[in-house]
């Protein structure tokens, strides 16, 4: 079994917000990666207007999912659960979906489908650029409040401004519906509220609640690998 990571929004480095869960899968010999998204910058294309979005970063994915025939399962967080939708659709090796505080959506929804009129508070939203990114002084508190200094202060190297084009982008494809799956309702996630997240868990197979905030596989990765291993 290999493991692949699909980050969520306005980050970069996967592998990084990975690591804390990876290394210990590597111990038990489950190898992980997490491909890059080019919709946040981290294939050299100049996001913003005319840059790569929601398609770029299904294409990406699926390039990593199509590229061995090992049984696969897919982790997709937040962001992530939209591009996962797409891009593990109708890719036999994929045996399950992972889903941590992650946006589930149907056929035809997009990103901007489960948001406000107003944007939420911790974004900083530059339409000229046409991008947007986690405002600094919002990150720890929102999405890493359970997690130790040395963490926190890491992640805030690891954002990224991102293309606004992936919150209007729909997705054609909703592998949930077809895959395994399980979603990690994170009960202290102050960046996707549990409420919504349980309403995306009812699309799912089986649900798991974990006392976490937006990230367990950084604040809690033993409870996550063994999610992981128990599929």
């Amino acid at each position: 079994m290999r493991v692949v990571f699909v980050h969520g929004a306005c980050v970069k480095d996967g592998s990084w917000w990975w690591h804390r869960t990876g290394e210990l899968l590597a111990e038990r010999g489950v190898a992980s990666e997490a491909p890059a998204l080019p919709s946040c910058g981290e294939t050299g294309e100049p996001t913003g207007a005319g840059g790569p979005g929601l398609a770029e970063d299904v294409a990406a994915v699926r390039q990593v999912l199509t590229a061995s025939d090992e049984p696969t399962v897919v982790v997709a967080h937040s962001y992530g659960g939209i591009v996962t939708a797409e891009a593990a659709a109708g890719i036999g090796t994929v045996h399950h979906l992972l889903l941590v505080s992650s946006y589930l959506p149907e056929l035809g929804q997009s990103l901007s489908s489960f948001g406000g009129e107003e944007p939420a508070p911790f974004l900083a939203i530059d339409p000229e650029a046409g991008t947007f990114t986690v405002r600094p002084d919002a990150l720890a508190e929102t999405f890493l409040q359970d997690c130790d200094l040395e963490i926190q202060r890491e992640a805030t190297h690891k954002t990224a401004r991102q293309s606004l084009h992936v919150l209007e982008q729909p997705v054609q494809s909703a592998a949930w519906q077809h895959t395994a799956s399980t979603y990690i309702v994170c009960v202290e996630d102050r960046g996707t509220p549990a409420e919504l997240q349980r309403e995306f868990a009812g699309r799912a197979g089986s649900v798991v609640e974990l006392d976490a905030a937006h990230h367990p596989f950084l604040s809690q990765p033993a409870a996550v690998r063994d999610l992981v291993l128990g599929l």
